[in-house]
């Protein structure tokens, strides 16, 4: 039996060969070093991101700016694999519930909420290494109709 994340890879490459000048992961994620740890086919991933320095703001702490990055490195490759074509952000919401700070492990679990033609709509939750709850976000994404 395949693991998720042996599905996770084989659904990237089968979107791969569709769309071959997509970078998976896209180099953003790249920087924030996220690493897939869970996924439901077209339904739920979940990625890891370590609090680094360069994420800080002067209170020490992981700046928000970086909090809503690693949220729209979930939802980006989540919306991509769920609609089965690249998708392009309408709106993304994030609440900020308590700080993280440099060496922790932000764990961003996003869903897929409702799917339809012309729109998707994302929730996600990131946790730290303890599981408390660091923030929430929701986006909705238009897959994009490419030839």
């Amino acid at each position: 039996m395949e693991s998720s994340l042996e599905i996770l890879h084989s659904e990237f490459a089968q979107l791969h060969q569709q769309f071959s000048t997509a970078q998976l992961p896209p180099n953003c994620s790249l920087f924030m070093k996220g690493e897939y740890v869970d996924y439901e086919s077209r339904v739920m991933l979940k990625i890891a991101f370590p609090v680094e320095n360069n994420y800080l703001n002067p209170m020490l702490v992981m700046q928000g700016g970086f909090i809503t990055a690693a949220f729209d490195n979930v939802f980006g490759p989540l919306s991509y694999l769920a609609a089965r074509t690249p998708c392009t952000t309408l709106d993304l919401h994030t609440n900020y519930i308590r700080p993280i700070t440099v060496g922790d492990i932000l764990i961003i679990t996003a869903r897929v909420i409702s799917r339809g033609q012309s729109a998707l709509h994302l929730s996600a939750e990131a946790l730290n290494s303890k599981g408390k709850l660091i923030a929430t976000c929701t986006s909705n994404m238009i897959p994009l109709k490419l030839p």
